[in-house]
């Protein structure tokens, strides 16, 4: 299990694979984006917040991916730096921007999005240009779909996984649905769908599984439609309901935190990124129920306090925030 040790990251090396971008927030909530009088830069991308969220709780993270040679990409480069993130997978394209979203906060704290990214340096990463060595040394491999949506980076996906999985890493697969920048929902649905039965650890939010399965029933039956021989745990996140879990040989589910939410933004990554931290050195507690139990309970800490302020990153809590969370309850 990482824990700090004066501020060394330890345990096993997870490495986060995908974008990194810049969401520009409006500076009030509430409002659409033509309405919005302003905008903060935020700096996001579901994969470079999983490799910050592990690294927040004392883990070992990389970041893998493409960013654009300005002055955004050089920040981002920098922000992973500043978190502790290991940057020696990460690529700066010439000739193309760092990818910028828009995103609307609705009164409610869900999001709105609206991408600009034609193309972004991310869609530009190649399969030659990988860290195959910095690939090979993770424990565990995590990605999500955007990297599916065009070339080369797709292609540059399925071999850094393929890689990984050849180096003995556990795949870790976190959806992260975003329609707006799918061609169309059978193509999302397609793509996201292809390269499912190579992960062993995979975590869907309600409103994902609803997309995938086309029910709009989300229980056991809807979740384990979704069940393929090679998974060894299976998540659908629930917000403020929580989450449920399945593995090859119980199922049930752990209740969330109950907090106040201001921005939804990056819950799923602190989630998925604190599961991963507590079990890149033990992936045993898979096979036990009480411990699983615990590290989900954990998990949903980590999702809970990353709602209670604007941001995914900033949000991000440390172990001992975490801790503070669940003895309060």
């Amino acid at each position: 299990m990482a824990m700090k040790n004066g501020g060394v990251p330890s345990g096993g090396l997870i490495v986060s694979f995908g974008e990194m971008l810049i969401d520009f927030v409006p500076t009030v909530s509430g409002v659409s984006l033509a309405e919005a009088p302003g905008f903060l830069k935020a700096p996001g991308g579901a994969p470079a917040n999983v490799a910050i969220a592990i690294t927040r709780l004392g883990g070992r993270s990389a970041f893998v991916g493409k960013l654009g040679d300005d002055e955004f990409g050089q920040m981002l480069a920098g922000i992973l730096r500043q978190n502790g993130v290991a940057d020696d997978g990460i690529l700066f394209d010439t000739g193309a921007r760092t990818a910028l979203a828009f995103v609307t906060l609705r009164a409610d704290g869900e999001r709105e999005f609206m991408f600009y990214r034609n193309p972004s340096a991310d869609m530009l990463l190649t399969p030659d240009e990988l860290n195959l060595d910095l690939i090979r040394s993770a424990k565990i491999f995590h990605y999500g779909s955007i990297s599916l949506i065009v070339e080369p980076c797709r292609s540059a996906h399925l071999k850094a996984m393929e890689v990984a999985k050849d180096a003995g890493a556990l795949l870790s697969y976190d959806p992260n649905l975003r329609l707006p920048l799918w061609p169309s929902a059978e193509e999302a649905r397609e793509q996201i769908m292809s390269i499912w039965d190579k992960a062993e650890v995979i975590k869907v939010s309600d409103n994902e599984l609803e997309f995938l399965t086309g029910s709009d029933k989300i229980d056991d039956e809807s979740a384990m439609s979704l069940w393929h021989p090679n998974l060894k745990l299976l998540l659908v996140t629930l917000g403020e309901k929580g989450c449920r879990y399945y593995t090859k040989s119980f199922h049930g589910s752990v209740d969330a935190f109950h907090v106040k939410t201001v921005d939804t933004t990056g819950a799923g990554d602190a989630f998925i990124g604190a599961l991963l931290c507590k079990m890149v050195d033990d992936r045993s507690v898979i096979e036990d129920e009480a411990r699983l139990r615990e590290i989900l309970k954990f998990a949903n800490a980590c999702g809970a306090i990353t709602t209670t302020k604007k941001g995914a990153i900033p949000a991000l809590p440390t172990e001992s925030d975490v801790l503070s969370l669940v003895k309060g309850e």
